[in-house]
């Protein structure tokens, strides 16, 4: 019988756990100097790069040099699926990864992407900081072969169409660019939408020459890329938000001594607050910039999502029963 994938990673932790150290010439001793590769898909100047960049300078500084880290930005290492299996293997150290991704291999970190667990940016920031939200974190040795240290997050995620949308409904019959992760294909279908996965750097082309009719994504990187170039208006959905986990490969945590595991938690921890504080401080003045261009700018705040939640958790909570806890969670930020 052909192993599962969870026994092909329990297995080869098993191994390597009776494996000498040796065997590994990337694992070195705890006194040793030691370069970890970082990889995420983020490109150089946004928030989860620079909080990289944070992080190691950090560590550098904390250990004289001992341990330091290199970013690799823009996907340079591959896609995300590509940075997983390079985790799983030992051939990258550390990752920053999406909850879409980590949410396409396991059902219940999917719960994190789920819609309207809160509102707003800044109920997002307390939210992922939530023990129902770490809790999450939990199953990633045992299901993927790598540590989670926390989440980093994105602001709530807007529509930009090419036509006026002012409400979700609005995106019945639309061909829509999504995050290929599940929970929001299943959500945007709900809405009558069709989503459409296009690979980030052809997303604004597909806009411009109307294969698809609009996008959605997070203020953060709209403004970056300026889709209100290529969009007649733009909808502040109040209801995803696109969270990261800062991974280490789990073969390469088992390398490191209990003080530099202590060490890395701790400085990560901080570059996710420093992340965190950036998005919700500079969100506003973003939207501002957006209400000033030409764009028809829209929130969806009077939408009542009741009857779509009731809809979304019928088919979810099954798979992610977890999405109950992030909502009581929620419900009180």
């Amino acid at each position: 019988m052909k192993p599962t994938r969870r026994q092909f990673i329990q297995t080869s932790a098993a191994a390597f756990a009776a494996a000498s150290p040796l065997a590994f010439p990337s694992l070195v001793r705890a006194d040793s100097a030691k370069e970890l590769r970082l990889g995420l898909i983020t490109p150089a100047g946004h928030s989860w790069n620079r909080a990289a960049l944070q992080f190691g300078e950090a560590l550098k500084k904390e250990t004289n040099g001992r341990l330091t880290v290199t970013v690799f930005h823009s996907g340079q290492l591959g896609n995300e699926a590509a940075m997983m299996q390079q985790l799983q293997s030992g051939a990258l150290d550390m990752g920053w990864i999406q909850a879409a991704e980590l949410g396409s291999r396991v059902s219940s970190v999917a719960a994190i992407n789920a819609p309207y667990l809160v509102r707003s940016t800044p109920a997002v920031a307390k939210l992922v900081k939530t023990p129902q939200a770490l809790k999450l974190l939990e199953v990633l040795p045992r299901e993927t072969g790598t540590i989670g240290l926390g989440w980093g997050i994105t602001g709530m995620r807007a529509v930009f169409a090419t036509k006026d949308v002012t409400v979700p409904t609005d995106l019945k019959g639309m061909k829509l660019r999504i995050n290929p992760t599940p929970v929001y294909r299943d959500f945007y279908q709900m809405l009558g939408a069709a989503p459409t996965p296009i690979p980030t750097p052809q997303v604004f082309d597909a806009m411009s020459n109307g294969q698809v009719d609009g996008l959605e994504a997070d203020i953060e990187f709209s403004w970056n890329q300026r889709f209100d170039k290529v969009a007649k208006s733009l909808l502040q959905m109040n209801a995803l938000f696109m969270p990261f986990a800062p991974l280490v490969s789990g073969r390469i945590w088992q390398g490191l001594d209990a003080k530099d595991k202590e060490l890395i938690r701790r400085l990560v921890a901080q570059s996710l607050d420093a992340q965190i504080n950036d998005i919700v401080t500079t969100e506003a003045s973003l939207i501002e910039k957006f209400k000033a261009t030409s764009i028809a700018f829209h929130t969806a705040t009077a939408f009542n999502p009741d009857s779509l939640i009731a809809e979304f958790d019928k088919l979810w909570l099954p798979k992610a029963p977890q999405i109950a806890e992030l909502r009581k969670a929620g419900a009180s930020l």
